[in-house]
């Protein structure tokens, strides 16, 4: 992993070099707010928790996380500084994985910015920390899934628009999986092994679980190893375009 540190700083100097960045942050922040405040009906529930915060970021990770991804890799490859980064004493596997980091890093920056609402929620009643810590966690490794998937699909395409819509309809996928619409449609040809395997690989499941407080080993597991497989699919797929 020669290298890691020195990727991972240039590509997080780069987020906060630009606007773009500070606006990401202020439209997660009031969406954030708007979600929990209004939609999800935050002091009418007149309960200390923070449950209609956590329940709309899969949603909108569905939508920011491939916003933040999409340039990754696609900006290296049309400026072509892909190649240079190729060339330089840095394995490929320090360089996906630095990126992945570095965004990964600006996602807790953005994630962090809600503070205030734990502050709120705990001035206003007596909630139970452990479980908001857990639905942070939760949250982090959800993005973290979402990120690892969006900078796989940037390093097949030059067109950042393409990296966005195509991560954003995998996400998507990922978040529906265990619906009861999509486990209906299975279990009515394919085998019940089938229909489980498909659920198990459900966002909605795997962070709703974490949201109840009880950090589960499988859960864990889950993230990390959808992490690992697509970072592993990135560097794959980087050395495809390298070859050709």
């Amino acid at each position: 992993m020669k290298g890691l540190g020195t990727i991972f700083r240039r590509e997080l100097r780069a987020y906060f070099a630009t606007p773009v960045a500070y606006v990401f942050i202020v439209i997660f922040l009031v969406l954030n707010g708007i979600f929990t405040f209004y939609v999800g009906g935050f002091y009418e529930r007149a309960q200390a928790d923070l449950e209609p915060f956590f329940q709309f970021h899969p949603w909108l990770y569905m939508f920011l996380i491939p916003a933040i991804s999409m340039r990754l890799w696609s900006e290296e490859r049309k400026a072509g500084t892909l190649e240079l980064l190729l060339t330089l004493p840095i394995s490929l596997g320090a360089s996906v994985l630095g990126k992945f980091l570095a965004a990964w890093a600006f996602t807790a920056v953005a994630l962090a910015g809600t503070f205030p609402v734990w502050l709120t929620v705990n001035y206003l009643g007596d909630p139970d920390n452990t479980v908001i810590v857990a639905g942070y966690l939760g949250s982090l490794l959800m993005a973290g899934g979402f990120l690892a998937i969006g900078s796989c699909i940037s390093a097949l395409t030059k067109n950042q628009v393409i990296a966005f819509v195509i991560s954003f309809v995998i996400c998507f996928a990922f978040n529906l999986a265990g619906f009861p619409m999509v486990i209906d449609v299975f279990s009515a040809w394919a085998p019940q092994v089938i229909v489980d395997t498909i659920s198990s690989f459900s966002f909605l499941t795997h962070f709703n679980s974490i949201l109840k407080g009880v950090i589960d080993v499988r859960d864990l597991v889950f993230f990390t190893t959808l992490i690992a497989f697509w970072l592993y699919a990135n560097v794959l797929a980087i050395e495809v375009n390298k070859s050709n």
